[in-house]
């Protein structure tokens, strides 16, 4: 891995990411503010925490932390997606369809963070 561009869950949490942002912009204004909010920022805190556990790859244990912090938060995406898929009908489909991607997603941070507790050198 020459970058963090390279890991796999990067590439989809990224892509996962920027399809979440714009489904939230569909939501009731009011709905827009909390709920919609709530899904953007633990969207975006997966992949952020992936990219700054990577730059502090040098020290096992805070790559770790970061990939805890990474994994925690897609799994909280996918409950912010359950509650957008029962609240708001109209866009079930779609959330549904997240929370599949994001329990993939979830299952490869894992994978990942348990190769390195057990595998990284630093």
């Amino acid at each position: 891995m020459k970058s963090y561009r390279d890991l796999n869950g990067y590439q989809l949490s990224l892509s996962l990411f920027y399809q979440v942002h714009p489904l939230t912009l569909r939501l009731p204004k009011y709905e827009c503010y909390e709920l919609g909010s709530q899904l953007r920022r633990s969207a975006d805190s997966v992949v952020t925490n992936l990219v700054e556990g990577y730059g502090r790859k040098e020290y096992k244990h805070d790559f770790i932390w970061f990939m805890i912090i990474s994994h925690s938060s897609s799994l909280e995406t996918i409950n912010h997606l359950e509650k957008l898929a029962a609240l708001h009908p109209g866009l079930s489909t779609e959330a549904s369809i997240l929370k599949e991607d994001y329990a993939i997603l979830s299952q490869k941070l894992y994978a990942f963070l348990m190769y390195i507790k057990r595998n990284w050198r630093t």
